[in-house]
């Protein structure tokens, strides 16, 4: 098995839309009246949920109309949030295709699909024309990712000049080894770390200045924090949530994720660039 095929064998359900389904059904939802707000807990598959998309996305200038590339967009949820929200036309890229066409159905259920199009790609050589997109982001991606040259390359290919392009990643902060398996990775083996330095080399040699940065570890903590307390006051998760994801590898995937961030092993960074 390939790597590509490895990456998204990892993320295979199997059967998810009738999970999210299942979970909207114990909320009183369904297709017919579900919102994006319903979905963000399943479909924001990084740390922060909501919270963190909103905090990224209002950094990289979206408007009205203009063409953002979202690379490994996963079921799409920050794309719904970027077209719902900013009115942005949307096109994410996964190689996971259980994730391209239940997001997509999901685009249907809250009437988006004008605006958000969700197509299986290798973010390594996309069929795009250069400089289709004016604004790119990716969110926790690069970890799946061994070519982050190759990856930047691309998405700079696609990009029109003075594009921004806005990377939120779980990023390398010690050399320690990681307990797994994490939410990206059962082993080492598919799990390719870098340092927000690593990062931000690859992207200036590559024709991008870096805009700004910044270190979310202390954000991902409290979120935990917060998620804990409310599970415990809940008596346990939402009917819908990263749980449905990750069915029973989550609490485990979760547990080793707070106590590497917590060791000083890995932080979730933002990164926003442009091209020139």
């Amino acid at each position: 098995m390939d790597v590509d095929r490895q990456v998204a064998h990892h993320y295979q359900h199997g059967n998810l839309l009738k999970s999210i389904e299942a979970g909207l059904g114990q909320l009183g939802k369904s297709s017919t009246n579900v919102t994006i707000e319903d979905l963000a807990p399943v479909d924001e598959f990084h740390i922060g949920g909501r919270s963190a998309s909103k905090h990224f996305l209002d950094q990289l200038k979206l408007a009205q109309d203009i063409r953002v590339l979202d690379v490994g967009c996963g079921l799409g949820g920050a794309a719904r949030y970027a077209a719902e929200n900013y009115k942005a036309d949307v096109t994410g890229v996964d190689l996971t295709p259980e994730y391209i066409e239940v997001g997509q159905t999901l685009c249907d259920w809250v009437n988006l699909s004008t605006r958000v199009a969700l197509q299986e790609e290798n973010a390594l050589a996309m069929t795009f024309e250069s400089e289709r997109f004016d604004c790119a982001y990716m969110m926790h991606v690069g970890m799946n990712i061994e070519d982050k040259r190759g990856l930047f390359s691309e998405i700079h290919r696609v990009l029109s000049p003075g594009a921004l392009f806005g990377v939120y990643d779980i990023m390398q902060t010690s050399a320690g080894d990681l307990s797994y398996p994490v939410p990206w990775a059962t082993s080492p083996t598919n799990s390719w770390l870098a340092n927000s330095e690593e990062y931000k080399q690859h992207l200036e040699n590559l024709g991008f200045i870096i805009v700004s940065e910044e270190d979310r570890r202390d954000f991902a903590l409290h979120f935990f924090e917060g998620v804990q307390s409310v599970n415990a006051s809940d008596g346990g998760p939402s009917p819908l949530g990263l749980h449905t994801l990750m069915q029973h590898t989550t609490s485990e995937k979760i547990s080793n994720m707070i106590e590497n961030i917590a060791a000083g092993r890995i932080a979730p960074h933002e990164i926003i660039a442009k091209k020139v």
